[in-house]
């Protein structure tokens, strides 16, 4: 039953996955940008609500209520100074902005708090380890149950959001066509902003778990951005549901891999990650411009 034991905790784990990629998917569909600085603002944000845990003795779910909307604000700030200027100088130009972006993160949460890795667990009390076991031997974790249960919601939500409200439906037109949106009196500057703050704002809370579930320390935020990469092309660019099967392929992947070898847990995760992507070149013809055609996708 260990098999089955693996299973289940790759796909709680894959909860996890879908949760970091949320926001990278969001801007990838809405602004057609590969946000190179996600892991590191994901690090950020468990830095943030670490900082306010630890000084005023909160739990980290009380500290969040001040983080996300201070991060959703730091989104369309990102949005409106840099991230729209670049946009104006072709695809190559907001992939340098991110990445230096990434750099400077890193090196100034260096800088203030040191190489000493943190973690929030101590602050949720018994929530950390907490679990219970069910039949055949499958322990089921009280954190990766909520972890599994805050993405499934917060991926309804966006979706209830982008099909229900008028901003969500500008935020589709206008990342399906923006010239047309303009054209029926879309102010695209405006929902591109808005896009990249609730961005933003998810990596926030997928930040917080990552402190919650593990250590973290200024230079975890690469890992996490090749996690989130490799969860929304597996399950499909462009798609918030397709993020969360992707997720969960890596971490089943992930998981039955650590049973094969010490080292098999990131090298199952990547060769799932490679299989599909060479599938979809096939089936893309052979031809790269077409590989992310899904790019041109709305995120629905």
């Amino acid at each position: 039953m260990i098999w089955a034991d693996q299973i289940v905790q790759g796909i709680f784990l894959g909860g996890y996955y879908a949760l970091i990629a949320c926001g990278l998917s969001f801007m990838f569909g809405v602004l057609r940008i590969i946000n190179l600085a996600h892991g590191s603002i994901a690090v950020l944000s468990a830095y943030l609500v670490w900082m306010l845990a630890d000084r005023w003795n909160v739990s980290p779910f009380l500290a969040l209520v001040a983080i996300v909307p201070a991060m959703a604000a730091a989104g369309w700030l990102l949005q409106r100074t840099v991230l729209e200027r670049s946009l104006r100088s072709g695809a190559l130009t907001p992939l340098l902005s991110t990445f230096g972006l990434a750099v400077m993160l890193d090196n100034l949460l260096f800088e203030k708090f040191g190489a000493d890795t943190r973690s929030l667990a101590p602050n949720i009390g018994d929530l950390a380890f907490n679990s219970w076991t069910v039949g055949g031997g499958v322990t089921i974790g009280q954190l990766a149950l909520l972890t599994f249960g805050v993405a499934l919601a917060l991926l309804g939500g966006l979706q209830l959001f982008l099909n229900r409200t008028p901003l969500g439906r500008a935020i589709r037109a206008t990342a399906e066509d923006a010239d047309t949106a303009e054209l029926v009196g879309i102010d695209s500057r405006r929902v591109y902003a808005a896009a990249a703050a609730i961005a933003i704002a998810t990596v926030a809370i997928a930040g917080t778990f990552l402190g919650m579930r593990a250590t973290f320390d200024p230079y975890t935020g690469p890992a996490q951005l090749i996690f989130a990469f490799e969860a929304i092309v597996i399950g499909g660019t462009g798609s918030l549901w397709g993020t969360l099967i992707g997720g969960i392929v890596l971490g089943v992947a992930q998981n039955l891999g650590s049973q094969v070898s010490p080292r098999g847990f990131l090298i199952a995760g990547h060769a799932v990650f490679f299989v599909v992507l060479a599938a979809r070149f096939v089936l893309a013809g052979r031809d790269p411009r077409t590989l992310f055609g899904a790019l041109r996708r709305a995120p629905i």
